[in-house]
């Protein structure tokens, strides 16, 4: 079930929010801060808020520990470590707002990633009642079982041949979305890692990367953009703590960007997914909007008429949030490159300490179809009602000049890249945990909607 309502959601409320929290200072003002410059770090992990006094060479490191009812039904302590974004993330921030120059580089001033491509990001994926019906070429896999999950949700959970230990895999590739090839890298690994981070599985053990190299690139446009991107996507894999150990490489006609991620696991460091009942909540940790954004920028980099046939402003696509950043002249679409280079991993972690009974991240069917694939696999008959939509600034109206709808944002199908987590938790934990990750992440979350019996 799916009532259309928007809430916009801006940066202004995230620094607003991160400032309001005692512990933590604004996201952006981190960038303040150059690598290297120390100062002491205390950390609690006595099962409190965890609260630090400092930073040291830009990184925050928490621990929390709560209870997880183990095979014999007691419970044990189980530290997880939480990592603060103003940290490893800064260095995509810091990119994301010195914005990308072609020249720097060696490459013409009008080169433009997105142009060795037709198609963006998750937008590429087969629409998704098509693919239900291909799928059927499998024969009648159930999606979930006892004690694995097959085809249908965000990474397969297979039994291994070593008792107590399973496999959890995932991949994913698609096309250029943004034009700086570094911040392509990020968001190719944070989009793969969090098909893991969906099932609850916050550790990877490795990573592969899947790239094919567009033929049109000329030798020093290869170089420049495969070494970008394997860098960024070598940063995003280390900040997740895992590494790149592999992968492959193949000429493409266009510009293809992927990977996968692999996690061995024991039952406990997996979220049962299936377990949504009547009553709970449904918590989405980032806006939508992604598809509109992007498109909009690019609408305004190749100059094709797009923005003056719909009567839209240039400067509230290319807005001036200066007062929120270390640097000026930063564009809107920067919010959701941040949010595409961000993980889910503390919201995986998270996600586990409070005992959501459902998960899944949004991307390429947009919020509406990821929400129905997570919605047929519940042991209890339920609906998933979505009565409110976060939306990046601006790309609200974007949308609605667009027909009323541009690419069926308000439908509930636009497609996401690197998008948030959608989780089902008992009301009485649901704001402890947007309480929790809002601390550790500085940025929103948003109560969308609830469960009703079907």
């Amino acid at each position: 079930m799916f009532r259309e309502l928007t809430n916009t959601y801006n940066i202004r409320q995230a620094v607003a929010l991160a400032r309001a929290r005692e512990d933590f200072t604004s996201y952006f003002e981190r960038l303040a801060f150059t690598p290297g410059h120390e100062l002491s770090t205390n950390v609690v992990t006595e099962g409190k808020r965890p609260r630090s006094t400092g930073y040291e060479e830009f990184r925050r490191v928490f621990f929390i520990v709560f209870s997880i009812p183990s095979v014999n039904s007691t419970s044990e302590s189980i530290y997880l470590r939480m990592e603060s974004p103003y940290a490893s993330h800064a260095s995509a921030v810091a990119r994301i707002l010195k914005t990308f120059i072609p020249q720097d580089y060696g490459l013409h001033p009008l080169f433009l990633l997105q142009n060795f491509t037709q198609m963006k990001g998750c937008g590429c994926k087969v629409p998704r009642p098509i693919l239900l019906n291909l799928l059927k070429a499998f024969g009648n896999i159930p999606t979930m079982s006892h004690d694995e999950v097959g085809i249908g949700l965000d990474s397969c959970v297979v039994p291994t041949r070593h008792p107590g230990l399973k496999l959890v895999q995932t991949t994913d590739f698609f096309y250029p979305l943004v034009d700086d090839p570094y911040i392509m890298g990020r968001i190719t690994a944070a989009n793969v890692l969090s098909d893991l981070y969906a099932m609850g599985v916050s550790e990877c053990d490795n990573m592969l990367m899947l790239l094919g190299v567009c033929n049109d690139f000329n030798d020093v446009e290869r170089d420049v953009i495969v070494k970008e991107f394997i860098k960024g996507f070598k940063d995003a894999a280390a900040q997740a703590g895992t590494e790149v150990r592999g992968g492959q490489t193949v000429k493409c006609p266009w510009l293809l960007l992927g990977g996968v991620a692999t996690s061995v696991c024991t039952d406990r460091e997996i979220l049962k997914v299936d377990r949504a009942k009547p009553g709970d909540v449904l918590i989405l940790t980032k806006p939508l909007g992604g598809q509109v954004s992007v498109n909009s920028y690019e609408w305004l980099q190749t100059n094709n008429g797009r923005v003056k046939e719909l009567h839209l402003d240039p400067k509230k696509i290319l807005r001036l949030a200066h007062q929120f950043f270390v640097r000026a002249n930063t564009y809107a679409a920067q919010q959701a490159m941040e949010q595409m280079c961000r993980l889910n991993r503390n919201a995986a972690i998270l996600a586990r300490k409070y005992r959501a009974h459902a998960c899944t991240d949004v991307t390429g069917f947009g919020i509406l179809g990821h929400a129905d694939n997570l919605a047929r696999v519940q042991r209890n008959n339920v609906q998933f009602v979505i009565d409110s939509l976060p939306v990046i600034e601006y790309t609200e109206e974007i949308a609605r000049a667009m027909n009323g709808n541009g690419f069926n944002l308000f439908g509930g199908t636009s497609a996401e890249t690197s998008g948030g987590l959608l989780l089902a938790l008992p009301e009485e934990r649901a704001e402890d945990f947007r309480a929790e990750l809002e601390s550790v992440d500085g940025f929103p979350t948003f109560l969308i909607g609830q469960l009703q019996l079907s």
